[in-house]
C-alpha cells in the first residue's frame, strides 16, 4: 500500500444513519479537527461543544470543571465523541499540571456521561478518548486490549478517565474506550517536534533506544475512530495503534531513510526530560501495544508501516 492512495475503511454494520449528528468534545485538537473534517465531508453534522458562549447552532456550551454542559444541544445527536483533555506534552509536568491532566479528563467524561444518561432519547454510541498510557511500561511484552492497568501517573488517570463514562454504560449506550498511541501527524504531538529535529540532520536513536514505540497515523487514526462510531459489536476498550509496533531505533533508522539524513547521534534519556517535559515519558517509555479488538474485527489499516507512515504524515495536505 502506498501513502499516495489509502484505502477507504471497510463497510461495516450498524454505521451511523446519513446526515446524523455527532457531538465533538476536543474538536479543536489534532485528532479532533481531523474527525470532525471526515465527518462533515461524508455529510454529517459536526455538533461542538465549546466553553465561550456558543457562536450558531452547530456549537454547545459546557463547562467541564464545574460538570455543567447544555443538554438540550446533545439531543437528536446519534453520536458522542469526546477527545477533550489538556496535552499531556503541552508543558512540564509540575503537581498542579499534572492535576489539571487528570482533571481536564476525568470531569469532562463524567460530565458527558451523566448528561447522555439523562437524555429521554440517547445517542446510540459514546465513543471516549483514552491512551496507550493505560498500560504503563510493558518493555518488549506484546499487551492487548485484555492486558491490566500498569502503574504510575499516567495507567491511573487513565484508570479514572475511563471509569468516569460508567453512567453513559449504565444507562445502555454503547460506549468505547479509544486507547490513542502515538499518533504520527506534522501538525502535533510528538512527531511535530521530532520532524524538525530529523530534518535538521539532529535525530537519532533516544535514550536505550530498545523502547517500543506504538504508532498510528493520523489517517489510520481518524477511520479507526469513525469505525467504532459505525461497528455495533466494539465496545469498552479498543487499542488505536498500528499493528507492529517497533523500538525507537527501528523508527529512528526509518526517520533518516524518509527524510534522508543521517541519525548518528543518539540523545540522551536525561537531555529528553529537561528538552520535552511531560512529553519525553512517551518518547523513553516502552509499550508494545496491539490493536487485537481493530483486527479481530475487521478493520484495515491504510499504513500499517513506518515508512507509510511517515510519508503520509510529510504528505502536502490536501
Amino acid at each position: 500500500m502506498t501513502a499516495d492512495a489509502p484505502p477507504p475503511p471497510p463497510p461495516a454494520a450498524s454505521a451511523l444513519p446519513a446526515g446524523s449528528r455527532v457531538a465533538l468534545a476536543g474538536a479543536s485538537g489534532l485528532i479532533g479537527s481531523a474527525l470532525a473534517r471526515s465527518l462533515e465531508r461524508d455529510g454529517h453534522t459536526v455538533v461542538r461543544l465549546v466553553r465561550r458562549p456558543p457562536r450558531g447552532p452547530g456549537e454547545v456550551r459546557w463547562d467541564p470543571a464545574e460538570g455543567r454542559v447544555d443538554a438540550a444541544g446533545l439531543a437528536g445527536c446519534a453520536a458522542v465523541v469526546n477527545l477533550a483533555g489538556a496535552g499531556v506534552g503541552a508543558q512540564r509536568w509540575t503537581e498542579s499540571y499534572k492535576r489539571l491532566i487528570r482533571d481536564s479528563r476525568v470531569l469532562g467524561t463524567a460530565t458527558l456521561a451523566r448528561a447522555l444518561a439523562a437524555l429521554d432519547e440517547p445517542p446510540r454510541v459514546f465513543v471516549n478518548g483514552s491512551a496507550m498510557g493505560f498500560y504503563g511500561e510493558t518493555g518488549d511484552r506484546a499487551v492487548d486490549e485484555s492486558a491490566p492497568p500498569g502503574e504510575g501517573f499516567l495507567p491511573s488517570v487513565c484508570v479514572e478517565w475511563e471509569a468516569a463514562t460508567g453512567p453513559a454504560r449504565e444507562a445502555g449506550i454503547r460506549t468505547v474506550l479509544a486507547r490513542t498511541g502515538l499518533v504520527v501527524a506534522r501538525e502535533g504531538g510528538a512527531w511535530a517536534r521530532l520532524f524538525p529535529l530529523f530534518r535538521a540532520g539532529l535525530g537519532g536513536r533516544m535514550g536505550s533506544g530498545r523502547q517500543y514505540w506504538s504508532y498510528i497515523s493520523l489517517h489510520d487514526e481518524v477511520a479507526a475512530l469513525r469505525y467504532t462510531l459505525d461497528t455495533g459489536s466494539l465496545s469498552g476498550p479498543v487499542n488505536l495503534t498500528a499493528p507492529s509496533p517497533l523500538t525507537n531505533a527501528e523508527i529512528t533508522r526509518a526517520m533518516g531513510r524518509v527524510l534522508r539524513r543521517p541519525t548518528l547521534v543518539p540523545t540522551p534519556g536525561a537531555l529528553l526530560r529537561v528538552a520535552l517535559g511531560g512529553l519525553a515519558g512517551d518518547i523513553l517509555t516502552s509499550q508494545r501495544v496491539l490493536p487485537a479488538k481493530l483486527l479481530e474485527s475487521g478493520f484495515r489499516f491504510a499504513f500499517p508501516g513506518i515508512e507509510d507512515t511517515l510519508r503520509a504524515a510529510l504528505r502536502p495536505a490536501g
